[in-house]
């Protein structure tokens, strides 16, 4: 059996991560750890495996928030990972992001170089290049850059389109791919690391790129209502995305690229 810390208790990811592992109690023993605020004094001790999901998203950026982005998605973690090493774990998994790309729309390669244009892509790309740093043959270093997450009490762009189908009378019919991946996906994803630990990038993701419009005729199945598809809306839809960031974040297309089973090498340099 394998112990398992999670850190960042009550997050979203990570409420979801404990609920599935307990489904395996042969297999593993989990525990949720607080991080806000963290105690040094946690004995890590006998954990075979940390996930580090604990981080501040969905944020809007401000001059006030700017210094939390690098306190608590970077500084923190970096400060995990060496407790984590010094006291015998073996293995740390930290949740990254496809924000480290700085992508609103295009395809992203095994050859795409991350450059991110937010202090929240920022912030996770100088996290993981932090714990990257601390890998070795005894601390293996998993980062994880899932795109987004979807289901059901998902935030940003997930809960945006939830909001938005309850307002629309009939879902547009309009065509986009975007890499994404559904929380159950991710959390098996993130169980199969655990059995196999090895050091690297790593991209979880369903098999295919997912519409727009798919997960907005799924919110509206969810609230009882039958879905029925319009191109009526597809007009000012492309003139929303063309002059938008929101627009492109929700309507554009995204894509991962030959990265589904790709491990990647740690990156540990370079300018965030």
């Amino acid at each position: 059996m394998k112990r398992i810390l999670i850190t960042g208790k009550g997050s979203y990811i990570g409420t979801h991560l404990l609920q599935y592992l307990e489904t395996f109690p042969e297999d593993y023993a989990v525990t949720e750890v607080p991080t806000q605020p963290f105690d040094d004094a946690v004995d890590f001790h006998g954990a075979d495996a940390i996930v580090h999901v604990a981080a501040i998203v969905h944020r809007k950026e401000t001059k006030e928030t700017l210094p939390m982005y690098d306190a608590v998605n970077r500084a923190l973690a970096v400060r995990i990972a060496e407790k984590a090493k010094r006291e015998g774990v073996r293995h740390f998994v930290l949740l990254s992001s496809m924000s480290v790309y700085g992508m609103d729309t295009g395809v992203i390669t095994r050859d795409t170089v991350p450059h991110p244009n937010t202090a929240y892509g920022r912030s996770k790309l100088a996290a993981e290049r932090g714990v990257a740093a601390l890998a070795d043959d005894g601390f293996r270093v998993t980062v994880l850059r899932p795109p987004t997450v979807y289901g059901p009490g998902a935030k940003g762009n997930p809960a945006r389109l939830f909001r938005l189908s309850r307002r629309l009378p009939f879902c547009p019919d309009l065509e986009n791919r975007r890499s994404m991946v559904s929380i159950d996906t991710l959390c098996e994803r993130i169980g199969s690391y655990l059995d196999a630990p090895r050091s690297g990038v790593v991209f979880p993701q369903e098999p295919a790129p997912i519409a727009t419009k798919t997960l907005l005729a799924e919110a509206m199945r969810a609230q009882g209502r039958r879905v029925q598809y319009t191109k009526l809306f597809n007009p000012a839809i492309r003139v929303f995305r063309a002059c938008s960031r929101v627009g492109r974040k929700a309507f554009g297309d995204l894509v991962y690229e030959g990265l589904a089973d790709a491990v990647l090498p740690l990156e540990t340099e370079g300018t965030p």
